[in-house]
This record gives structure tokens, sequence and C-alpha cells, in this order.
């Protein structure tokens, strides 16, 4: 297991997802965040089956930081209930996972850690 999450959000646009990755990356919430823009979801929502394309943002970050990435999500998304799962990877290539470590919050301070 690794300290680096990668937490999966789906945006009604590119451009929202653009917003809200930028954001966080900027605030060093997240290292990266990568944009797919074109998905189709189905989904259930207020007793109707909705078919919708959608954009799937990417965010990868520490694992303690996402009770704040969440909150951040929560003020930045558009949706009333925004689809935030955060993955564990098994692994990864240590170098890319040192330079996430290095580029998001360290716990407890207001900048970015050195790896």
């Amino acid at each position: 297991m690794t300290d680096v999450i990668l937490v999966l959000v789906t945006c009604p646009t590119a451009e929202v997802a653009s917003t809200i990755a930028r954001t966080l990356v900027e605030e060093t919430w997240v290292a990266c965040g990568n944009i797919l823009p074109a998905i189709r979801s189905i989904y259930r929502w207020q007793g109707q089956v909705q078919d919708e394309p959608e954009c799937l943002l990417m965010l990868k970050t520490r694992s303690e930081l996402f009770e704040q990435v969440r909150e951040r999500l929560l003020a930045l998304h558009p949706y009333e209930v925004p689809e935030m799962l955060a993955l564990r990877p098994e692994a990864g290539h240590r170098a890319y996972l040192d330079w996430v470590l290095g580029m998001t919050k360290a716990p407890g301070t207001d900048g970015r850690s050195t790896p």
C-alpha cells in the first residue's frame, strides 16, 4: 500500500473539472488532476434514470488529506451530491509517489513538503 490516493470525481463539463483541478493544485491539496473529457453516466436520481455526458476528474493526493480535499470539492463542485471515491493504489513507481507527496501539503502545515 502507498500513502497516495486517487480520488475519482465526476463533473458536468471539462471546464468545471479544469477549474476544480487547477484550484486544488494551486492550493497544494492535490499534486495532479487528470481530466477524461467524455464519459457517459447512467444513474438513478430523484426517482428517474438519468443518462448524461460527464467528465471524470482523477486527483492524486496524500491519503491523510482526503477529508480536506473532500471539503474543498464540496465547496467547488456544482452537484448536490458529487461523486468522490478515494482509491488506494496497491503499489506505484516510487519516484512518482514521492513527487505526489512533495507537491501536496504536509499534514499540519500550510505549504508543500519536499520529497
